[in-house]
């Protein structure tokens, strides 16, 4: 494994420290395609989420394509109720964190059961989310057996245990 890969590893699992509940992590976003995508949030809301077509109302997805930054989910306009279904899916607390360089936008996802993120988490997050965004930006100066190995990466974190 490359040391590229590794410090994507790292961070990874330090972000899911950052957010106990889970997190979605879409990275350079086509249209509704991201080129890499980490999840961690529980299988159940995966499932619940996508088999009820939810990305088309995500509050988080819609923030996210009209702002780069950072938001709280409890500051979020949610008129399908998103939010307060992953809340019964054991996600009450949330935020978005997006950024963008050039045209290539990254729109990412974190939960917490237990209470809302600190400002200090939050800035953490996002700093964590731009250099993600920057170590994947680029395919053409990433080797074919790192962009594999990011790929299989986002199928364990996706699916643990798979």
């Amino acid at each position: 494994m490359s040391q590229t890969q590794n410090k994507i590893g790292e961070i990874l699992e330090q972000l899911g420290e950052l957010a106990p509940a889970g997190y979605a992590l879409g990275f350079h976003i086509a249209y509704t395609t991201p080129k890499f995508m980490f999840q961690s949030y529980p299988k159940a809301w995966l499932d619940y989420y996508s088999q009820n077509g939810l990305v088309m109302s995500d509050p988080m997805v819609a923030w996210g394509f009209e702002h780069i930054g950072t938001c709280r989910w409890s500051e979020l306009d949610d008129p399908a109720d998103v939010l307060q279904k992953a809340t019964e899916f054991g996600m009450p607390y949330g935020i978005v964190c997006t950024t963008k360089s050039g045209d290539s936008l990254s729109i990412c996802g974190f939960a917490r059961a237990d209470r809302e993120f600190s400002n200090t988490e939050i800035q953490d997050i996002s700093g964590k989310i731009e250099s993600l965004h920057k170590w994947t930006a680029d395919k053409a100066h990433l080797s074919p057996e790192t962009i594999q190995e990011l790929k299989n990466m986002s199928i364990s974190f996706t699916h643990p245990g798979s």
